[in-house]
Formats: structure tokens, sequence, C-alpha cells
């Protein structure tokens, strides 16, 4: 390339960071391809920046301005964060710091800037890890397509999972009674208070719907003498769930299989799904509850554990943003997230009494940026077992679930019902035994 071009793309990446300066003003840099550092606020103190490749990055963008063609050349370490992570970069925004708006007139002028890089050479990113079938689950969820999907998202393998879950390897919201507990006190505190709210006690029959590696069911044989049953898709959950429960002496009270929801039988006391209703499909949900009231007991109890997204303000069902393409596409293949008034809805509609409704948004929040550090952290482990892509895909997913919890645009419910409106609830008075 010319040096007079490479000269000119320079200076307009210099003008393009201090346009980003003026309109963020926040404590990070962007790092050009050249190694040149440009503050992206009036006081930069922190190592954080934003770097990029090379010009052909900005020329990509430019001619496809997608969040799809940022994640790809993100994951190819065309676009990197250094000195930091996403939720570093995010959470000012997170908590309500906002960009100024673009107006026609600076459009024209970031157009302008940019010029350079219009007809430069583009650089194009190749195709990452991603779901090639029907990630949107658009057509009809038959039980293999519900298998395609979750083992595409947790065959990943159990020694990455390893790298950032508790010791326990739960995959889902964690609990804080104190926000400065650690991830394991905080899972441990999570499974005590499904199992409290569920009031198990010796002699139930439980079901864990999605059960991942199987922390659940061990804790509430261990410690509520039930008989246990869990199901999942992968077969990587299920194999280290059964070598969880035959190093705990279990076999006799628990028991895990491949199954999915639509094939249960039998008569349940008590009922979890915690993680598994963002799977099901939107147009699923009633099929889903009713196939759950149908196996659960007379007296029993069900507890649905979901993260959900806000209502939306005209009333009627959701798009598909963005982001959440990405993550179905990259991530997890299948997912729609419902409203909490919908599932309310969906679930009286079955026949099920609603009795407590308890927010964890704040807590998924903690939850998630606690994985995405450790996983940060062990970034070359995690390299070696699923090499960089992969890495830096979820490291971003993680990132990005943080900070869409933080600023509540993602939402997370546990939702207590009984089989029945009818009669008396299986419940006491109070829920004052919950938080002694």
């Amino acid at each position: 390339m010319p040096s007079d071009t490479a000269g000119r793309q320079l200076d307009a990446a210099r003008r393009l960071g201090a346009e980003l300066a003026r309109r963020l003003d926040i404590d990070a840099s962007l790092e050009l391809w050249d190694g040149s550092r440009l503050p992206l606020g009036a006081t930069v103190t922190r190592p954080l920046a934003i770097k990029i490749a090379s010009p052909g990055v900005i020329a990509s963008l430019l001619r496809r301005p997608t969040l799809d063609r940022v994640v790809r050349h993100y994951a190819l370490g065309h676009l990197a964060i250094e000195g930091g992570t996403l939720i570093d970069l995010g959470l000012p925004f997170a908590h309500g710091k906002k960009a100024g708006k673009l107006k026609p007139a600076d459009l024209w002028g970031l157009f302008r800037i940019l010029s350079p890089f219009l007809l430069a050479p583009a650089t194009t990113p190749e195709r990452s890890r991603d779901f090639t079938g029907d990630a949107a689950g658009a057509g009809s969820r038959k039980a293999a397509s519900n298998t395609d999907f979750i083992q595409f998202h947790y065959d990943v393998g159990n020694p990455f999972y390893r790298l950032f879950l508790d010791e326990r390897m739960v995959y889902s919201c964690a609990y804080f009674t104190d926000w400065a507990n650690g991830i394991d006190q905080a899972q441990v505190d999570k499974l005590d208070m499904i199992c409290r709210k569920l009031r198990l006690k010796p002699g139930d029959r439980f079901l864990d719907i999605g059960c991942g590696w199987g922390a659940l069911v061990c804790h509430a044989a261990k410690t509520y003498g039930v008989t246990a049953n869990g199901i999942t898709l992968s077969q990587e959950q299920l194999a280290l769930t059964r070598e969880k429960i035959r190093a705990e002496g279990l076999e006799d009270r628990v028991t895990v299989e491949i199954r999915d929801y639509q094939d249960l039988t039998g008569r349940y006391d008590k009922i979890a799904s915690i993680g598994m209703y963002e799977h099901i499909g939107l147009d699923n949900i009633p099929a889903y509850f009713g196939k759950i009231r149908s196996i659960l007991a007379d007296d029993g109890l069900f507890l649905n554990h979901a993260i959900s997204r806000r209502a939306s303000r005209k009333g009627r069902r959701f798009g598909t943003r963005p982001e959440h393409k990405a993550i179905l596409k990259y991530i997890f293949p299948g997912g729609a997230l419902d409203d909490i008034g919908h599932t309310l809805q969906a679930m009286e509609r079955a026949g099920f009494a609603v009795h407590d409704v308890e927010g964890w948004r704040e807590h998924y929040a903690l939850t998630t940026r606690l994985w995405c550090e450790r996983l940060t952290s062990r970034r070359k482990e995690a390299e070696k077992l699923v090499g960089p892509e992969t890495y830096r895909i979820w490291v971003a997913y993680l990132a990005g679930v943080s900070l869409a919890f933080t600023r509540g645009s993602l939402l997370l419910f546990q939702t207590l019902a009984c089989r029945s409106p009818r009669g008396a609830a299986p419940l006491p008075p109070t829920r004052a035994d919950l938080y002694r």
C-alpha cells in the first residue's frame, strides 16, 4: 500500500478517535494497528483499550456495519479488548451514561473522516464457530432439534466449563445473601433456596428438568432426603453427573437420563425447571406448562427459574434484536425469551396457581460478571481447550449478558406455583422461613 494512503488512513483513524473521545468521554483508549493509543476521554488512567488490527477492519465494517460482522472480527482477533474486559468497557453505559445522538450532519462528518477507508482493501472475516442450522428454531420443535441446540452449547466440553463455573458446576444464576460472597457460596445458597421454596422433604419424588451437571438433584437428595431424577439432552452433562452420583454414594436416590421434556412420564411431588424455559421456544410454552402440570402430583409444587425480557410497550410479540440473533447463532441456538407477564398468564391458562414471583436480576448480573472474570483469568487454558475463537466468543457473551442484566434489558424471575388454584395451597401462611 502506498505510504501516502497509509498515512491518510492513520490520520483518519486518529480523527475518528478524537470524535469518539468527544462523544464518549470514557476511561479507555483506542489502539491502532501501528501501536499508537488514542484516549477516548478527557482523563484516561486505565490500560483498557479497544485494539484494531488493521485498516482493513474499518473498511470491512464500513461496507457492512452489522453486529454479526463485529462479532466475527472479534472472534478472529481483528478487534480486541486489552487491559480489561468488555464489562469494564460497557459498565459506564450500563449505568446510564449515553453517547451523543448522531444527527444527519454528524453522519456526513463521520463519512468524510472515514473516506480514506471506503475504497481500501477490506479484511473479510471468515466464519467463526456458529450454529449452521435454524438457530432461531422457527420450524417445528422436535426432540431431535432440541438435542442439536443443547449439544451445540453444552458439549463444548466439561473441562471448559470447569474453568469458570463454581466447584459444583452450577450453570445458572447464583443467589447472593451477601454481595461480597464468592461464586461457590452463592451457588450453594441458590441450590438451598430452590429446595426450601419447593418445601422438599424426605420421601418426595423430585424432578429437575434440564439438570445440568447434577448439582441440584444431588443437593436435594443429600440435604432433604428426596428421591431425585434429572433429565438432560447433553451427553457431556450426563456422563459427569453419573460420575458425581457414584462418587457421592447416591445411586439409590438419584437418577439422571437423556430425555426430552416432551417424553416425560410418571408423577412427581416437586418439579424444578432451572434455566430450561429459555430453550423451549415461545410457541411451545402452552405445551410445556401442560406437560409439567400433567406429571405434577395434586398437592405438588413447581418452580420455574427463567431469564426474561421486558414486556413490549405496544403489546406486540417481540422481534429479534441483533444482539439476540448473535447469541442464537454463536452461543444458544433455539433460545427465546418471554416476558414475566406472559409467563404468568401462560401458567394460569395451563391450570397452575401462581404463589410467589421473585426477581433476581442483580444476582445474575454479578454471576455472569464473575464467570467472565474467571474465564478471562484462565485465557491460556481456555484457548488450549477450545481454541482462541471460541474463547473470545464466550468471553464476549458472558460480558454482554452481565451488562444486559445490569442495565435491566434482561431480567430473571423465580416463579413458584402449585397444580391447582382450588383448595388449600401446600404452603405455609407466610414466607418468613425462607429468609431466616
